[in-house]
């Protein structure tokens, strides 16, 4: 019998796997609004995708938790405040404000200090396909240490700093994905939000001069390594689809409703398509035969012989019975070709 990491490769390589692999996306908010929905969805659709544990062996300078109600500080010095328990609050005052706070700025170096070992013995006790632990984030970190409407300011004027800070983020971001590639985990993963509404929250040509070189060069280091890569990037993101593919990303989880599942499949067979169904029509409000939809049509238009991994998010406003019902009507959907 083919094991679940055997078949999300087999997806991955448009090699016709016997069936639709799955994860599911459980949030805290979840796990403690509906737990015995819960326990329910993974008996009955075990995840064929795991993620290994983010270990490191020098403490990281965290304050909190990220999830918990209550300050929380993370590795790099961004600060949020958390107004009750199961999500990640705003993000308060960013840590460069000024272009000469980049001059005292150092990234964490603990997150490059893997613990390899643990990691490893993590990757050798199941046979699920590994994601690396830890996102590796561009845009959102140049976010969160100038906080949003500064970084869009950024992007936009090109004062000197912000060559000095993207050069800073993309040695330790390239370091971080040789540090992770440097162990048994099968796939990286790079988590940037670069869509709004119904547009690119910066021009194509923009992302292209500031970003797209920054990716390909993440991208090359897996590659090389031997691992996949996989990329997350909510809202709407048609326009630089074709450069993520260009460049070397093999999976992406995108707002597939938001961009349409039609004008996507015109990549099926070159990129697999890592979820998602809507979460806030269908999983939030929707009935089962608007689940199901949802579903026919993301088969029907991006599956390519594979190429697509069943995907979705239970979180805030979630239906546990829509959650449930994905994973059904894709296992159906592959049952049915």
């Amino acid at each position: 019998m083919m094991t679940p990491r055997e078949l999300v490769r087999r997806a991955l390589d448009h090699a016709s796997p016997p069936r639709v692999p799955r994860q599911a996306w459980i949030t805290p908010w979840a796990e403690r609004h509906h737990p015995a929905d819960v326990a329910r969805l993974r008996a009955e659709f075990p995840d064929d995708i795991a993620t290994a544990p983010a270990s490191y062996r020098t403490p990281l300078p965290i304050v909190g938790h990220p999830y918990r109600k209550g300050l929380y500080v993370d590795a790099w010095g961004c600060r949020f405040d958390n107004p009750y328990d199961g999500l990640l609050g705003r993000a308060l005052e960013p840590p460069i404000r000024r272009w000469s706070d980049v001059e005292s700025f150092h990234p964490p170096a603990g997150l490059l200090d893997l613990d390899r070992d643990a990691i490893d013995r993590f990757c050798a006790s199941t046979d699920r396909f590994v994601l690396a632990g830890a996102p590796v984030r561009l845009f959102e970190r140049l976010c969160l240490l100038r906080a949003m409407e500064g970084a869009l300011a950024d992007l936009l004027e090109r004062p000197p700093g912000l060559g000095v800070l993207l050069d800073l983020l993309r040695r330790h971001a390239r370091a971080e994905v040789a540090a992770w590639a440097a162990t048994d985990v099968d796939a990286i993963v790079i988590a940037d939000d670069w869509g709004g509404e119904d547009r690119l929250l910066v021009s194509p040509d923009t992302w292209r001069q500031a970003f797209k070189p920054l990716y390909r060069e993440l991208c090359a280091t897996a590659r090389q390594a031997g691992k996949f890569v996989f990329m997350h990037s909510d809202g709407w993101i048609l326009d630089i689809v074709p450069d993520l593919v260009e460049i070397g990303v093999q999976a992406l989880n995108c707002q597939v409703a938001r961009m349409g599942a039609p004008a996507l499949g015109r990549f099926r067979g070159r990129l697999t398509f890592w979820g998602e169904i809507d979460r806030h029509a269908v999983l939030a409000h929707g009935s089962a035969d608007d689940v199901r939809h949802a579903v026919r049509e993301a088969c029907d238009h991006l599956s390519a012989r594979g190429g697509v991994i069943a995907q979705c998010e239970f979180g805030p406003g979630a239906r546990p019975e829509n959650v449930i019902e994905v994973f059904r009507a894709w296992q159906a959907c592959g049952a049915s070709g």
